[in-house]
């Protein structure tokens, strides 16, 4: 995971995906949302409207919302992060111009907001893994993660997106194309945080059994996965036994339930869900966190 970022980091290589995610991004927009008044929330989704009653086209507005917001990114992150950033949303204003004059690709609202907002979560994804924001609600979200570091990144952007279409959908007066908009930021949220955190899910076990031992033994040898003995004391009767603590993908939680079944009908057992791990088998630990 270290290496991955670290070839991320690369001038050339870096520059080369971020101009990629910045097509992508535009795509979504014009290609699909922009089209059919599916407002996908944000300063895009800003922009959108404003299109609406102003001489500009989307793209270009993007831009000009983007000036103060940019300012702000650079007073709390440095020049270091503005350059990539400017550079990224200036791509993504100018390929939103460049393929506003094509039609909508489909012509279904449901499937070009789904679409949309897919294309729109993959690039938000891959810049910001390339330490790096389109600009705009990247930037407020970003700081937000500052104050709110609990908060998963696609959280904070369903929070602001929903005001944002709502917002639309007073303003076009079209019921539709503002459901069609909450269904595809709802997918983008999903999106998003699963190209940031990935996959990971999985369960954390205590198990609290007379016969720790014989189960550690079992899980050890039959799933071959890491296991902890914890220090626990009884309140009432103040024995003292081994509490197992393991961390298990969601699809081998069962087969440790099993295990303890056979070993220790009698066992306790906790299952709790897990959603950020790291450490071997998981996430890197010292990579940034975004």
């Amino acid at each position: 995971m270290g290496k991955k970022l670290k070839l991320i980091s690369q001038t050339p290589l870096r520059y080369g995906i971020l101009t990629a995610a910045a097509f992508i991004y535009a795509s979504g927009i014009s290609l699909f949302l922009d089209p059919h008044n599916v407002v996908p929330g944000g300063v895009t989704g800003i922009a959108m409207i404003l299109s609406r009653f102003l001489p500009m086209k989307t793209g270009t507005l993007l831009l000009l919302l983007n000036i103060p917001i940019l300012l702000l990114g650079f007073y709390k992150f440095g020049g270091k992060f503005l350059v990539s950033t400017i550079y990224t949303t200036l791509a993504v204003s100018f390929f939103t111009d460049l393929t506003s004059g094509y039609a909508s690709l489909t012509e279904s609202e449901l499937m070009a907001s789904v679409i949309g907002n897919i294309l729109i979560a993959v690039s938000l994804g891959v810049v910001f893994k390339c330490g790096a924001t389109t600009g705009g609600m990247d930037i407020v979200v970003k700081i937000l993660r500052l104050k709110y570091p609990h908060m998963k990144t696609g959280s904070l952007y369903l929070a602001v997106d929903l005001v944002i279409v709502g917002t639309a959908g007073l303003v076009f007066w079209n019921i539709d194309a503002a459901s069609y908009a909450f269904i595809g930021i709802l997918v983008m949220s999903y999106v998003f945080d699963l190209i940031l955190y990935g996959k990971d899910e999985a369960k954390m076990i205590y198990i609290i059994s007379g016969k720790s031992k014989e189960i550690a033994k079992r899980v050890l040898d039959e799933i071959s996965i890491g296991i902890t003995f914890l220090n626990g004391r009884g309140a009432y009767s103040g024995k003292t036994t081994d509490v197992i603590l393991c961390v298990v993908r969601k699809n081998l939680s069962p087969k440790v339930e099993e295990i303890v079944k056979e070993t220790d009908p009698d066992a306790f057992l906790i299952i709790c869900g897990a959603t950020e791990i790291y450490g071997e088998g998981y996430k890197d630990i010292l990579a940034q966190k975004v």
